[in-house]
């Protein structure tokens, strides 16, 4: 569904499991961090919203998006953790260069899912300009951060 259509930070509170006891672990990237950043705010007020204890959030910060997830796999085992949120920002620019990296690091997290026994969550934005993505980092259309905080608790609870 088009994010126009449903803002990213709506969704029914009933529905979303506790995240009490779970170790979490967020990679965000620094490229575009003014809006990455925004991202992850979203997304730790969420998860401290339901019950995830902060020293519980491991927070790792890698050069890109294309860095997620090595770094995202590499915390997961050093830390034991429930879950991996993975946050970056690719803009789309004159060159396919967006679409090799979102490309690939979709298919990263993927292969991470299917391999290890927790979710990685796929945050990224992948727009086609900076006011398309300023828009998703707490703008107009909600916060990907917290969609992707979300969806960390619900796929921690299968």
């Amino acid at each position: 569904m088009a994010t126009s259509l449903k803002n990213l930070s709506d969704y029914d509170i009933n529905a979303v499991p506790s995240g009490k006891g779970k170790k979490i672990g967020i990679v965000v990237a620094e490229w575009n961090k003014h809006i990455t950043f925004e991202l992850l705010k979203g997304c730790e007020s969420t998860l401290l919203e339901y019950d995830v204890h902060p020293d519980n959030i491991i927070l790792s910060i890698v050069p890109g998006t294309f860095e997620l997830p090595f770094a995202a796999r590499k915390i997961a085992l050093q830390h034991d953790l429930s879950g991996v949120i993975c946050i970056g920002c690719v803009i789309k620019g004159e060159t396919k260069h967006d679409e090799y990296i979102n490309h690939s690091v979709a298919q990263a997290l993927q292969n991470l899912n299917i391999q290890y026994d927790i979710p990685f969550i796929f945050g990224v934005l992948t727009p086609n300009t900076e006011q398309q993505a300023l828009d998703r980092a707490g703008g107009k259309y909600g916060n990907k951060g917290v969609e992707a905080a979300v969806t960390l608790l619900k796929m921690m609870d299968l």
